[in-house]
């Protein structure tokens, strides 16, 4: 009896033994819980600040980028604003212009009259046909590259010699206006006699004019080796086309081109051609300059580009490596709010 009394206490001193044991393990496994909990929000609250550093930095560096590029395009929005308003003003330029000769067309008809009484004479036809090859030339040709009622060597004066480059060389235009003999051939009511006569009369002023611009105007190694008649209509001029091939034929054998007022235009518009290509023979050397130049900027703006390029694609990683941090960070937070540190501690007590 007093043995199993003995037994009794021994094991009740076991049973105290181990439960002050059990005692000081739960209360030193909720101190290591603590201060791993106290560490890891250190080391979270570490690693926030920094993260937020990087992350402020990256937007600085973002919003620095981000300038620049609306910057440029804000520049090149600009300039296409100013080239569109400037375009929008030269419309407006020209829809007055057009409104104001439309206003001059009135006026103009007006004036018919007094014009034909004007080609009615022929020292006032010969004025009229020289004011407008002025106008065409002085329209198309640089003023340095012509020369009005200029003397040629002969002593003869052409009215106006073309100053071209080699190898075409000095072009003699001559304005003529056979209108009388023409006005007869087109008269429905004149008889057949009499726009015979006016018919040969025709060719021969024709073939007159053709022989004294050839004799006059073409000058070895002075001018061209033709020269232009410059007819101001251009009803006679496709009259003499269209039923005088002799004509035609003639002025070809004298090396005279015969030019309305359309293809004096024509031919005007491939001397300044001529002329541009001259100039920019001459000027080549300067244009390859420039060219390379031009080449080095383009060049510089390729490595930019580049550069630029890889500090966006740059920002793009940095972007998506701290959203994935962020992410993994979220998920922690969430592990660890999960963990239920009293239910473990009464698990083990029990």
């Amino acid at each position: 009896m007093l043995t199993t009394l003995l037994s009794v206490i021994v094991l009740i001193s076991i049973i105290g033994i181990l439960l002050f044991a059990l005692k000081l393990i739960q209360d030193s496994l909720q101190q290591g819980i603590q201060e791993t909990r106290l560490n890891v929000k250190e080391s979270l609250a570490d690693y926030a600040t920094e993260l937020g550093k990087r992350i402020d930095q990256l937007t600085t560096t973002t919003e620095s980028r981000l300038k620049e590029i609306h910057s440029h395009v804000e520049q090149r929005l600009s300039k296409g604003f100013e080239k569109t308003t400037e375009t929008f003003g030269d419309v407006i330029k020209r829809l007055a212009l057009i409104d104001a000769a439309q206003k001059q067309i009135s006026a103009l008809s007006d004036n018919v009259v007094n014009l034909k009484e004007i080609l009615s004479d022929k020292r006032s036809r010969g004025t009229f046909g020289e004011v407008q090859l002025s106008a065409l030339i002085r329209n198309v040709i640089p003023e340095q590259h012509y020369s009005f009622q200029a003397t040629l060597s002969n002593g003869k004066r052409p009215d106006c010699l073309l100053l071209l480059p080699e190898p075409t060389g000095n072009i003699a235009i001559d304005a003529k206006f056979p209108l009388e003999n023409f006005r007869v051939l087109i008269d429905s009511t004149t008889s057949e006699t009499d726009k015979k006569y006016a018919e040969q009369q025709f060719k021969i002023v024709m073939r007159k004019h053709i022989q004294d611009i050839s004799d006059k105007y073409i000058l070895p190694g002075e001018t061209a080796d033709g020269a232009v008649m410059f007819i101001p209509a251009e009803a006679v001029f496709a009259e003499i086309h269209s039923h005088y091939q002799d004509l035609v034929d003639a002025a070809h054998r004298a090396r005279v081109w015969m030019v309305s007022p359309t293809t004096m235009m024509a031919i005007l518009n491939t001397a300044r051609a001529v002329l541009k290509d001259a100039a920019t023979r001459t000027q080549m050397h300067i244009i390859q300059k420039h060219l390379h130049l031009l080449a080095g900027d383009f060049e510089r703006f390729q490595k930019r580009m580049d550069h630029l390029t890889r500090h966006i694609e740059q920002a793009h990683t940095d972007v998506m490596e701290v959203n994935t941090s962020a992410k993994k960070i979220s998920s922690r937070f969430e592990q660890i709010e999960q963990v239920d540190l009293v239910g473990a501690g009464e698990s083990v007590v029990s």
